[in-house]
């Protein structure tokens, strides 16, 4: 991993000020939280060296503009001289581990599925029946399933 850093680094660098934000963007979380990276974000580097912050509202670019120089003192040797907040797009969130997988959904019994069949029987169609048939198989074993207590 840290050979295609370098190699993101040098490529970068060819464009003048968009290799000091790679070492921006990866310090970022680790210097304001996770909290604040959720809803504010590097966006780039203006001409004179200020990093550009987007933020998810103006409250946000308001709170985070009384904090910049704490933010840049522990940002330390990648720190811009300035640090500017303001609303704007923010990277979509990446999924976690309990996000990206899903569970299957709960199987009917045979009763629920007895019970599927009895209510989708009196469907003349065939083909919606199946259907009819398939969703309340799904709904059954599902309501079952989720017996949560609140």
């Amino acid at each position: 991993m840290d050979r295609i850093g370098d190699a993101v680094r040098s490529e970068l660098g060819r464009f003048g000020t968009a290799a000091p934000m790679a070492d921006l963007v990866a310090l970022w979380p680790q210097v304001v939280g996770e909290a604040v990276a959720a809803n504010a974000w590097p966006a780039r580097l203006s001409r004179d060296g200020t990093l550009l912050v987007n933020t998810s509202s103006s409250a946000w670019a308001f709170e985070l503009g009384h904090l910049e120089s704490e933010i840049r003192s522990r940002l330390g040797e990648h720190a811009p001289p300035r640090i500017k907040f303001a609303p704007g797009p923010l990277p979509e969130p990446a999924l976690t581990a309990s996000e990206g997988t899903q569970e299957p959904p709960p199987q009917p019994t045979p009763e629920q599925a007895e019970q599927a069949r009895d209510w989708a029987a009196g469907i003349g169609s065939e083909e919606l029946r199946k259907t009819v048939e398939k969703a309340a198989r799904a709904s059954l074993a599902r309501a079952a399933a989720d017996r949560s207590f609140w």
